[in-house]
């Protein structure tokens, strides 16, 4: 035995320098790694997640020959229309509709100088946004519809473009929005790359994309960017400001920005306060697109894209989006079964289990449909949206220096931490060696009465949704939002909890009960 063990031992040093030896040229290489397969006490995997990653790596290098054959300006951005996933009809589960939008929308433009919660500013910008229905003679039946953070203008078939809208089942005659009744409005958020001004647009400066010379985004800057277009639409008030997810945080920004501009508020599968654990996610995703090679400090666009890092990303949301419960109905254990024989496939290392399949899936259609830019900025705002009232002061403070001409301070992320920030965190910890108490109920959260402060003028007739297997946007962040507007006398507050197991799309799949919903508080009294 001991014999035995010395000639492993023995064979480990000679294999590592043949190995050493072989990186002399490419082709020793090569035959070097064929013999390992053929040699090895197994066979090699075979990776075709990996070599799909890499096709298309080559595709978009071809893609990009092509077009410059064809004489296209070298920083044209190329969002080539991807296979979407099933619709929501589909029996293995349903599925939302998100499409890449490239045309079919119009287009407001703000010719003047666009200043920006967290400094910087925009020279000029434009918002790309569709309407169904007709504007009536007093234009008080307008609806503006929030979107989510990757979603375009296009919630509904148009006939400019008549592909499937992200919410089709929702907006129409007699529907949830009744297009008879109402006026609806659907933008694609500033920061977005569906035809709106983003980190993908040209600086007028010099010609060139803004890439991460983009300024920082608010999501009070988007709202002030929909109420310019209102404005260039003559629309003094809007009748509902309706949104879902980041959409529901734009509604309650609606309310609190311009509350003489908005009769009804919808707030769905949103928060009035971003959490640790959904800001934890975001940037999770970012970190995984910002590691990929290919970002460039976001300057990529002469060059490939990071989609390895979208991929990643996009399978990270994923999870975040949907829940447990329905995966486990709708896939179980159950692994892809390839094999011509009576025994099932061995197991392997690319997507396996179904619902890996499942996530390989929505990342590989998204990952060249959305700009990676666009994802981080619009990710970061989520990231800084409260309505608690200490950060709605510190932001009142911004603009008040920004107006006033005070240069904001230099955003730098000092890695590691200062020794101010660790001096800091240290005075933060628990003294004494006790462990604070933390408790699940949501009526203990500290932050609850600076939330309800930041609240107290919204006096609006509000309803809020909440879905009790969301995970993104927990359905305690929807019951608070309710409780403290009660909470500050507010008694036009509805407040719904669904049971669905679709996580936090179900805003996006369930017409029976969030449709329903909606359409009894907009046309109720």
């Amino acid at each position: 035995m001991a014999a035995s063990a010395t000639r492993i031992l023995f064979k480990h040093p000679r294999i590592l320098s043949q190995k050493s030896l072989s990186t002399s040229s490419n082709v020793t290489a090569t035959a070097t790694a064929s013999t390992s397969k053929l040699d090895g006490s197994n066979p090699a995997m075979n990776f075709p997640c990996v070599d799909q990653n890499e096709l298309r790596t080559q595709q978009i290098i071809k893609d990009r020959q092509l077009k410059s054959q064809q004489q296209l300006q070298p920083n044209q951005i190329h969002l080539p229309n991807l296979p979407t996933p099933p619709p929501s009809t589909d029996p293995e589960g349903p599925e939302p509709a998100y499409a890449n939008v490239v045309s079919g929308y119009q287009l407001y433009r703000h010719d003047k100088q666009f200043p920006l919660d967290y400094g910087g500013h925009l020279p000029s910008f434009e918002l790309a946004f569709e309407t169904w229905g007709t504007l009536n003679k007093d234009k008080s039946n307008a609806v503006l519809i929030h979107t989510g953070l990757s979603a375009s203008s296009h919630a509904h078939s148009t006939p400019a473009n008549p592909a499937e809208g992200w919410w089709e089942k929702f907006i129409g005659p007699g529907k949830s929005i009744d297009t008879d009744k109402f006026f609806v409005i659907c933008t694609n958020v500033l920061g977005g790359c569906y035809g709106s001004t983003g980190p993908s647009s040209l600086d007028p400066s010099d010609g060139r994309p803004y890439a991460t010379r983009f300024p920082i985004l608010s999501i009070f800057d988007m709202v002030r960017a929909q109420f310019h277009l209102l404005d260039g639409l003559g629309i003094d008030k809007l009748y509902a400001s309706v949104g879902s997810s980041m959409g529901g945080m734009q509604s309650i920004a609606v309310a609190y920005l311009e509350p003489e501009r908005v009769g009804k508020v919808v707030s769905i599968s949103g928060t009035a306060r971003s959490s640790p654990s959904s800001i934890a996610m975001r940037y999770a995703q970012r970190s995984v697109l910002m590691a990929d090679p290919n970002w460039k400090r976001g300057f990529y666009y002469d060059d490939l894209p990071p989609h390895t890092g979208m991929k990643l990303a996009r399978q990270i949301a994923t999870i975040t989006y949907r829940s447990g419960p329905e995966w486990e109905q709708r896939f179980g254990r159950r692994r892809r079964d390839t094999s011509t024989t009576s025994l099932p496939s061995p197991p392997v290392l690319c997507p396996d289990m179904l619902i890996e399949t499942y996530l390989d899936h929505q990342g590989e259609q998204f990952c060249l449909k959305y700009d990676a830019n666009s994802l981080i900025y619009i990710s970061k705002a989520m990231d800084l949206f409260s309505m608690s009232s200490e950060e709605l002061d510190e932001l009142a403070e911004r603009r008040k220096a920004r107006d006033a001409g005070e240069v904001a301070a230099d955003a730098l992320c000092p890695i590691p931490p200062t020794k101010e920030d660790l001096a800091k965190a240290a005075k933060s910890k628990p003294t004494g060696g006790q462990k604070p108490f933390i408790s699940s109920l949501p009526s203990s959260h500290h932050y609850l009465p600076s939330l309800r402060a930041g609240l107290a003028n919204h006096k609006h007739p509000t309803l809020v949704m909440g879905v009790q297997s969301d995970t993104l946007f927990p359905v305690e962040q929807q019951r608070e939002l309710a409780e403290c507007l009660r909470a500050n006398g507010n008694d036009k507050v509805v407040y719904y909890e669904l049971s669905q197991p679709w996580g936090h799309d179900t805003f996006l799949l369930d017409v029976n009960n969030v449709g329903s919903a909606i359409k009894g508080f907009l046309e109720g009294t």
